[in-house]
């Protein structure tokens, strides 16, 4: 085997490796596409950078295509992705028809990657529309959603629907998000990847150097949140909440994030944000480029508390990020994040911004509390978010989809 697969192998154990190269082999010869909307920022753009390479060295016949658009098209795609989360409001006719017709260019430019694919996975609203232009496609189609759609807009999902009935299956990430479709739906968390340059070990120095580098002392506990700055990851209200600890704990706070290419409210969000902390200099708010995967490393290694105060969550990949560094994370108590941290196990989930500050100050009164609770959460990931294991989930999804004799709970 590779040294990148035996290095896989030393974190989830020899067996579990194993069982993941003789599922690969049953997929052998056969072409695997993913389709999104940006190479970079954003979960599912860090889920494809590790698990195309991962599936590469398994021998996989796997790549990875990116759709094209223009500020309209993604104005569209992101009111769809908020009324999609329960936010109010409609398409117009003209977005539908730019939506429509930004699918229908893109199948064009990538026609003769799909139509002869065994396998293809379009992750999110974004791409859905594609299908339409692949009538006599010669593989099976899946959509993956990443999103909280427990609760949509109803004409909006109606919309959606549309594009996604004609799918061979769906992937939700909880039962919570599931949605009545015509065809097999799954259940699939998502994952970190253990050997990222975002989740390796670092040294105390690097992490040190890091924060002075940012310029962030490192004199007082940390409280940070990396996020997008997205309404969604409310850190307004992360605020809020460092000002009520503050009240009673000398504390700072990083807000450190990114933009993505798919994301037109970014800027919005992180003005209101830089206007909500103006004159406080125990509040820095960090603006990163997308590929700064270390540099968040070393904040989440060095932060005393996480917190992930989502009013929304497809699941959270800096929930993990966090709880693989042997943090206890303060999260929203929505979506995904439910999944993944644990009251009182490895974490706290949380619904006000009153409510993360008493949790808050309970974990930086009892410090030996806090370490149980990260070793506690280092463990569930290991267990249960890794890239390894879901990758594994994908590959028995489509093995199941093939052979109607297999069923999926054999191979779970």
């Amino acid at each position: 085997m590779s040294e990148i697969i035996n290095r896989y192998a030393e974190i989830i154990g020899q067996a579990a490796m194993d069982s993941l190269v003789n599922i690969a082999k049953r997929l052998k010869g056969k072409k695997i596409v993913h389709v999104n909307s940006t190479r970079a920022g954003g979960g599912v753009a860090e889920i494809l950078s590790s698990m195309v390479p991962l599936s590469q060295e398994l021998g996989l016949d796997v790549s990875w295509e990116v759709i094209e658009g223009d500020e309209s098209f993604f104005n569209c795609t992101k009111m769809l992705h908020n009324t999609l989360q329960g936010m109010p409001g409609t398409l117009s006719e003209q977005q539908m028809d730019i939506y429509a017709k930004t699918n229908a260019r893109n199948a064009e430019r990538l026609k003769n990657v799909l139509q002869d694919a065994d396998y293809v996975f379009i992750h999110d609203p974004q791409p859905a529309a594609l299908i339409n232009s692949f009538p006599q496609r010669k593989g099976k189609w899946v959509w993956r959603c990443h999103i909280d759609v427990s609760s949509p807009n109803k004409s909006v999902w109606q919309f959606v629907k549309k594009q996604v009935s004609g799918y061979d299956a769906s992937i939700f990430s909880l039962p919570d998000f599931a949605q009545k479709l015509p065809h097999p739906q799954f259940l699939i968390t998502p994952s970190i990847d253990p050997l990222a340059e975002k989740n390796i070990p670092l040294d105390r120095s690097e992490v040190e150097k890091t924060y002075k580098d940012l310029g962030v002392p490192m004199d007082k506990p940390i409280i940070l949140q990396v996020s997008r700055f997205d309404k969604f990851k409310d850190p307004l209200g992360v605020i809020e909440s460092y000002r009520i600890i503050k009240e009673h704990v000398d504390v700072r706070l990083v807000l450190a994030g990114g933009e993505a290419d798919d994301d037109p409210e970014a800027s919005e969000i992180l003005n209101e944000v830089r206007a909500a902390v103006e004159g406080d200099e125990d509040i820095s708010v960090l603006l990163l480029p997308s590929d700064s995967h270390r540099k968040i490393n070393a904040l989440q290694t060095g932060a005393d508390v996480v917190m992930q105060k989502s009013l929304k969550e497809g699941f959270g990949l800096t929930v993990t990020e966090a709880m693989w560094k042997r943090k206890a994370v303060i999260g929203g108590n929505v979506g995904g994040i439910r999944l993944q941290v644990i009251n009182r196990f490895n974490g706290f989930r949380v619904r006000t911004p009153e409510g993360a500050a008493i949790r808050t100050r309970y974990l930086l009164s009892h410090p030996w509390k806090m370490e149980k609770m990260g070793r506690n959460a280092r463990e569930y990931v290991l267990e249960n978010f890794l890239i390894t294991g879901h990758l594994r989930r994908y590959m028995i999804m489509l093995i199941s989809l093939d052979e109607q004799g297999e069923t999926w709970e054999k191979w779970v």
